[in-house]
């Protein structure tokens, strides 16, 4: 087992958190995630672990990118994970309410080292902050608890 720290995050096996389970059960699809982080081995780190915990991952390295991803024809992304302190002229909390404004029920997960206290004023609601450092396992965790939240419950026959 190989531990390593890179950046503000911190590595752990992440083998022993189940991924996300879509209704029916079938991964024939795996659930795509757009990461927003302008930190090349970051997005390394987010990228590893989503794949582990059982999604795809599209990553954009700004504001603009991932907002003109969202509203691509082509796009299916099931969920958002953003930094909040990102290079050009878009920060992750109006790359947030943009993804709202397109769904208003789009799960939202922010990453930050610096803007995490801001959390409640700039925040969407129903979102989650992980503050950096935070372990890939959590991260995978909040993604899957947002999207099971939003996914509609399979019915009994």
């Amino acid at each position: 087992m190989q531990w390593e720290q890179l950046s503000t995050l911190l590595l752990i096996p992440t083998r022993s958190v189940a991924p996300f389970e879509p209704a029916g059960g079938l991964l024939s699809e795996l659930p795509t995630i757009l990461v927003v982080e302008d930190d090349d081995p970051i997005q390394g780190i987010v990228e590893e672990a989503l794949t582990e915990g059982g999604f795809e991952s599209a990553i954009a390295a700004s504001g603009e990118e991932a907002l003109a991803l969202l509203k691509s024809d082509s796009a299916n992304y099931r969920g958002l994970v953003t930094d909040i302190n990102l290079k050009g002229r878009m920060d992750g909390w109006e790359v947030a309410r943009r993804a709202r404004e397109i769904d208003p029920a789009f799960p939202v997960v922010y990453m930050s080292g610096a803007a995490a206290e801001q959390w409640a004023s700039q925040g969407v609601p129903n979102s989650i902050m992980l503050e950096k450092p935070f372990a890939p396992a959590q991260l995978v965790t909040a993604v899957s608890q947002l999207l099971n939240i939003s996914s509609p419950s399979p019915t009994s026959s």
